[in-house]
């Protein structure tokens, strides 16, 4: 896999006192004393079935960078600021130290390496203040996003969040999880994890209505949105209806001039992990069809997460450009990567 672009890989803090190099004062002793504890993100999986997250270099280039299906390049997705309190100005101290930690132990030692900017999930305005603050580090390729959010990210109070975005060259990585707290169904709280698990892609679904029902594109056109541990199989039946009553009630959103099918081919890309695939060969060709032939699809190997072979079904019906946009092609004309570039350990 010497072309592939890994667009979703975790590291993530074994605990605030990885950070406190990059807290203020205040906050080492706000954390100390009110003994504030890393939850872990890998919490949300059943014992067993996934590793830690590196929480080094050292471990990310022993696990990842080395070996047969060492990828060309890795954008490293830390999930630690989903579980941050509400306290905005905890959320926004947690993120801006998350960044530091990130540019020191992983981007500035490896030139292989990328990262998503870690942003307060709590206020839009300092989630703004942090992108101007770091947003044009060429380490950082995207913005950070937990798919549940308070408020449908597409919403005009996230707006100035996109402006800076895409005034500092970063698009958006929208990935599955986010701050505990409130339901992740219509219906209520969920009492299993799979149900828990399972409630990402309708939350998903939701995010994709809100990002073009809300007009967010006509204002950002340039602006690319990466819906990273959610599935894609889902896809279909949406823009299906997506379309059908936009027809009927678009007077209600003028804003959305084109058919919303239209916005997700072009602002919208989605990881291959997981895939969620039928097992059906017929199946899988209509997904890809779809996919528009896998143009809206990037290679992601979620580790440590474990998603199956998946991933092997899918290219096994691609053809070979097909193959080459999906692993490397489409990701690198999405975060401004050069094709060929000689990446190494700094």
């Amino acid at each position: 896999m010497d072309d592939a672009i890994d667009c979703d890989v975790h590291c993530a803090p074994e605990s605030y006192d990885v950070l406190f190099p990059y807290l203020s004062d205040y906050w080492r002793q706000y954390i100390t004393e009110a003994g504030v504890r890393l939850n872990g993100m890998a919490h949300a999986y059943p014992r067993g079935v996934v590793a830690p997250a590196p929480a080094s270099y050292e471990a990310l280039a022993e696990r990842v960078l080395r070996g047969a299906s060492e990828p060309r390049i890795v954008v490293l997705n830390c999930l630690t600021g989903f579980e941050t309190h509400r306290n905005p100005y905890f959320a926004a101290a947690v993120a801006a130290a998350l960044n530091d930690w990130l540019r020191e132990e992983f981007l500035s030692r490896d030139s292989r390496l990328r990262a998503s900017l870690v942003v307060s999930t709590v206020s839009p305005d300092d989630a703004v203040s942090e992108i101007e603050r770091m947003g044009e580090d060429p380490g950082f390729v995207q913005v950070l996003l937990p798919v549940r959010s308070d408020l449908p990210w597409g919403h005009k109070n996230n707006h100035p969040m996109f402006a800076a975005a895409r005034a500092a060259g970063l698009q958006v990585g929208l990935h599955a999880w986010g701050r505990a707290g409130k339901a992740p169904t219509p219906s209520g709280f969920t009492t299993t994890y799979l149900e828990d698990y399972l409630g990402n892609q309708p939350i998903a679904q939701a995010q994709v209505l809100s990002f073009i029902s809300e007009g967010v594109f006509e204002r950002f056109p340039e602006l690319r949105v990466v819906v990273s541990e959610c599935g894609f199989a889902w896809l279909a039946p949406l823009l299906w209806r997506f379309d059908k009553d936009w027809k009927g009630v678009w007077r209600e959103v003028p804003w959305v001039k084109r058919r919303p099918s239209e916005y997700v081919r072009e602002h919208f890309c989605f990881t291959t992990a997981p895939a969620h695939l039928p097992s059906d060969p017929v199946a899988i060709d209509q997904v890809v069809e779809m996919m528009a032939g896998s143009a809206a699809l990037v290679y992601a190997s979620d580790y440590p997460h474990e998603h199956g072979d998946a991933l092997a079904a899918l290219l096994g019906r691609l053809s070979d450009e097909q193959r080459r946009r999906l692993m490397c092609g489409t990701a690198a004309d999405l975060y401004g990567l050069a094709a060929g570039a000689d990446y190494q350990i700094r």
